[in-house]
């Protein structure tokens, strides 16, 4: 009886010892790749899980950064070739008048060489180039012409007229509507070369200037003593005297500004 009961304990505890070698051993089971490849066939995707936003965000940032990446080097670039094309236009336009300026420094070196060796300048010489005298110029005699021939008609319509005040409005009311006229009379004169000789006016030029400005004068300061002056008599005096006083005054103030070269400038001519 013993020994079935013995027999009996030690079938059980064999077969439990089985159990557990079984049941530890199963984990190191390899299992077939083909079912491993059908139950990742069946899992979701990553991409399918992920959720819809945070899908179109991640697509928006890369067209974003992919649009960026190529945008910007070609307005870059852009930018470059338009001011590549300002500097290439100024260089165009400061090389045009470098060429200018070397044409025109090599003319007057040229002439200047000419002149050195004794070749003639125009068709007499340096001193019969023809010249024409600056705005400068024709300023400043307009006014101090008037100031001189102003004292003149002061004196002399205080002489006829025994009035200061008279005098003074005379003389004030032509001041400077003369030397505006005298100016562009000198403007006009300027644009003919007739009776310049030797760079300068001639006689005859200028007493055809001192004659045509005296008749122009005559008439104004007549005009100007009647209507202050109310007095026809003493406005003819005062006129007349100016006509035979001033014509040989401004004869000789032509023939002094004739001398003096300050204002002239003269056009350079050579002949080989």
């Amino acid at each position: 009886m013993m020994n079935v009961f013995t027999l009996f304990v030690a079938a059980c505890a064999l077969v439990s010892s089985s159990a557990v070698l079984g049941f530890q051993a199963s984990p190191s089971y390899n299992r077939p790749s083909s079912l491993s490849r059908q139950a990742e066939s069946r899992l979701p995707h990553s991409s399918a899980i992920m959720p819809k936003n945070s899908r179109n965000h991640g697509s928006l940032l890369r067209v974003a950064t992919a649009m960026d990446g190529d945008d910007k080097p070609d307005a870059m670039i852009r930018q470059i070739d338009k001011k590549i094309q300002n500097y290439e236009k100024k260089q165009q336009q400061y090389t045009a008048k470098l060429d200018q300026a070397k044409a025109e420094l090599e003319k007057f070196q040229a002439t200047k060489q000419r002149y050195l060796e004794g070749l003639t300048l125009g068709d007499g010489g340096a001193s019969d180039a023809s010249f024409s005298e600056t705005t400068a110029r024709s300023l400043v005699k307009s006014m101090m012409w008037r100031v001189i021939a102003g004292s003149v008609t002061f004196f002399t319509s205080l002489r006829f007229s025994g009035s200061m005040s008279t005098a003074l409005s005379i003389v004030g009311s032509d001041f400077f509507s003369k030397a505006a006229t005298m100016f562009i009379g000198e403007r006009l004169m300027n644009k003919s070369q007739a009776g310049r000789k030797k760079g300068a006016d001639d006689v005859g030029r200028s007493l055809a200037k001192a004659l045509l400005w005296r008749l122009f004068a005559i008439c104004n300061t007549l005009t100007m003593s009647y209507l202050i002056a109310k007095n026809f008599s003493m406005a003819s005096k005062i006129a007349g005297s100016d006509a035979v006083f001033k014509t040989g005054l401004m004869f000789v103030y032509e023939r002094v500004w004739a001398k003096i070269e300050w204002g002239k400038e003269y056009t350079i001519e050579f002949s080989i």
